[in-house]
């Protein structure tokens, strides 16, 4: 099982290492990132093998939503099975 994350902000330092620390800490697997910045607009998708994590599918996303909170960006974690439908013709 997979999930993709977004994180959408204003660009700072250590944006991806603290995503990525946190996704450590729920033992989510990094398997992939793309990111770009438009003069200070970051944005970051991420895709994630959840298949082992430490806790609920929706404790996962409760952590990184708290985390975008705590850095003033917009973090979404979506499970693949609801991205795939609904990005699906």
């Amino acid at each position: 099982m997979k999930a993709v994350i977004t994180v959408i902000g204003h660009d700072t330092v250590g944006i991806l290492a603290k995503v990525s620390t946190r996704c450590a800490e729920y033992n989510a697997n990094i398997i992939e990132v793309t990111q770009s910045v438009m003069e200070d607009l970051f944005a970051m998708v991420m895709l994630v093998d959840i298949t082992k994590i430490s806790c609920e599918f929706t404790d996962l996303q409760s952590a990184l939503m708290d985390l975008g909170e705590q850095i003033g960006m917009k973090i979404h974690v979506m499970h693949e099975d609801i991205f795939n439908s609904m990005h699906h013709i």
